[in-house]
């Protein structure tokens, strides 16, 4: 079936109905680490990211440490030719460096609930490889940092009630509690 909509208008529907966010997923995790006791974390966090920081990072040192110069800010960080990354996350452990996304099943194309819509299936697959190279590129920029990169799929949350959807949220406890020690 051949596309009907230009590519600019393709964009302005899919910013109509993208989500912002997972907040369900995200509330269900909240109110698990909550319940288990489990304690530093903070929601929605960017961690923003510039390339003298990064070089600074590898090299063992502070950035912000570094002569008491007035860090850069804003555009400043595009004037000196770096690339500003932000990567917002759904939680993290800021004390020990954790970082956990919540990744929904459809939009991040779990391999056991995500189904490619029939309409338009070129769109739909390139959309999902995109946001798969994104999640990739993501870890690998927070690891190279030394960050530890937590992925919960939304089904490992669980709707309702049952054995099977406490033993699916038991197991997200203990690796979470496991990269925390």
């Amino acid at each position: 079936m051949p596309d009907v909509f230009t590519k600019r208008k393709r964009s302005e529907v899919m910013a109509r109905i993208r989500g912002r966010g997972n907040k369900g997923t995200e509330a269900a995790l909240a109110k698990l680490l909550r319940v288990c006791r489990i304690t530093g974390w903070r929601r929605q966090q960017v961690i923003r990211i510039d390339d003298k920081v990064r070089r600074a990072r590898l090299r063992g040192r502070s950035h912000f440490g570094m002569a008491k110069a007035r860090r850069p800010i804003g555009p400043e960080l595009r004037v000196e030719g770096s690339r500003p990354t932000n990567i917002r996350t759904d939680f993290i452990f800021p004390s020990q460096r954790v970082a956990v996304f919540v990744d929904g099943c459809f939009w991040h194309g779990c391999p056991k609930h995500c189904k490619i819509p029939a309409g338009n299936r070129p769109f739909w697959k390139k959309k999902f490889a995109a946001n798969k190279s994104r999640d990739r590129r993501v870890n690998r920029e927070l690891r190279k940092l030394g960050w530890c990169v937590i992925r919960i799929w939304e089904h490992e949350l669980g709707k309702g009630r049952g054995q099977q959807t406490e033993f699916r949220r038991q197991k997200v406890v203990e690796r979470i509690r496991t990269i925390l020690r």
